[in-house]
C-alpha cells in the first residue's frame, strides 16, 4: 500500500475565491493531481471547516472556511480522508463543522478527529485500498475551547504539554490490532523549524506505544523525519502570506509505502505553493527544498538524499 500524506489544506479565504471562480481541480497542477492519484490512498489536514453558515468565533485573529465547492477539489485530487483535529475546524462554530461532515460525506471522503460528541472525535476511522486496512486516528494539542464532549460537536484535543498522549489515545494505539496505525497529530506552534521537546516526546510515546506512523502538522513549514515519524507535512494549498527565511509557499507531498502492514520506504515530491494554487517545484525552489530537508533530518540522526526528482528518506530506526 502507498500512502499519500498531504500537510495544511486550507480552502478558505482566497482559496475559496477561487473556487467560486473556477473548476474545482484548479488548485492543482496536473502533475499533483498525477501523483496523489498514484497512490492507493490519500490523507490530508483539512485545515478549515466547509460550510455556508455559522459566524466567527470572537477572539480569533484568523477564521477559515471553505465553500461546498472544496470537497469537491478535494475528491477531485483523490484525497479518501483527511484530519479535522486543528485549530480552524470550528471557526465558525459548531453548525459549520456539522455541515462540513455533511460535505465531506456527499463526495465520498472520510474524516477523523472531529465529531459531534467526544467519542466520535476520538474514534479511528478504518480506510481500505490495495487489499490492506488502515486505521487512523487523528488530535490536536489546540485549542483546548474546540474539545469535543458529550453531546457537543469538536475535535480530537491532547494536552501533550501535560504529559504526553492522553489516556483516551493509549487504547487505539496499543490495542493489538493487526491493521497499521496512522496517527495524524495537529502539533506544535505555527513558523518553527524544528519539533518542539512537548512534541518530541509526545512522538516517541506513540511510536513505543504502538503507532505504525506518525504525521504531523501545524508548522506551516516541513519537519524532519525520526524513525516512523514525520514530525511536519508542512503546508500544501493556501493563501498565506510568504515568510522570505522560513519559506511556507515550498512543501513537500509524502508517499510512504507500507508492506505487511511495516513502513519500508519514504519519499516526497517537492511543491511551489502560488497562491491558491499548486504545482510541483522546479529549480532554486527545488535545490532549496533538499537541502532543508536533508538537514532538518540530519539534525534527528536521520539521512535523506535527492533522488530522480524527488526525495528519498531514510525509515530506520533512531537511536
Amino acid at each position: 500500500m502507498r500512502l499519500a500524506l498531504a500537510g495544511d489544506t486550507m480552502l478558505g479565504r482566497g482559496v475559496g475565491e477561487r473556487l467560486g471562480e473556477a473548476r474545482p481541480g484548479s488548485l492543482f497542477a496536473a502533475e499533483v493531481i498525477d501523483a496523489v492519484r498514484a497512490a492507493d490512498l490519500c490523507l490530508a489536514n483539512l485545515e478549515c471547516c466547509i460550510s455556508e453558515r455559522g459566524a466567527p468565533v470572537p477572539g480569533r485573529v484568523f477564521h477559515f472556511r471553505a465553500p461546498p465547492a472544496a470537497a469537491a477539489a478535494l475528491a477531485e485530487l483523490g484525497v479518501d480522508c483527511v484530519t479535522l483535529a486543528n485549530n480552524h475546524a470550528l471557526d465558525f462554530g459548531p453548525v459549520a463543522l456539522l455541515d462540513t461532515f455533511e460535505h465531506l460525506r456527499a463526495a465520498g471522503i472520510r474524516w477523523v478527529g472531529a465529531g459531534r460528541d467526544e467519542r466520535e472525535a476520538r474514534a479511528p476511522a478504518v480506510v481500505e485500498a490495495a487489499g490492506e486496512r488502515l486505521r487512523v486516528v487523528a488530535l490536536s494539542d489546540h485549542p483546548a475551547e474546540y474539545a469535543a464532549a458529550a453531546g457537543r460537536p469538536g475535535i480530537a484535543f491532547a494536552d501533550l504539554e501535560r504529559g504526553g498522549p492522553p489516556d483516551w489515545l493509549r487504547p487505539a494505539v496499543g490495542d493489538g490490532v493487526p491493521d497499521p496505525l496512522l496517527v495524524l497529530a495537529h502539533w506544535g506552534p505555527n513558523m518553527t523549524r524544528a519539533p518542539t521537546p512537548p512534541v518530541r516526546r509526545a512522538a516517541v510515546a506513540l511510536e513505543r506505544g504502538g503507532a505504525t506512523l506518525v504525521a504531523g502538522h501545524s508548522a506551516h513549514v516541513f519537519h524532519g523525519v525520526a524513525g516512523r515519524v514525520l514530525f511536519d507535512l508542512g503546508d500544501f494549498v493556501d493563501d498565506y502570506r510568504v515568510d522570505p527565511l522560513l519559506r511556507n509557499d515550498l512543501g513537500l507531498l509524502w508517499f510512504v509505502d507500507l508492506d505487511g502492514g511495516r513502513p519500508v520506504g519514504l519519499e516526497a515530491l517537492p511543491l511551489k505553493l502560488d497562491h491558491c494554487h499548486t504545482r510541483v517545484a522546479e529549480g532554486d525552489d527545488t535545490a532549496w527544498i533538499a537541502r532543508r530537508l536533508i538537514d532538518a533530518c540530519a539534525a534527528l540522526g536521520t539521512s535523506a538524499r535527492q533522488r530522480d526528482g524527488r526525495l528519498s528518506v531514510d525509515l530506520s530506526p533512531v537511536g
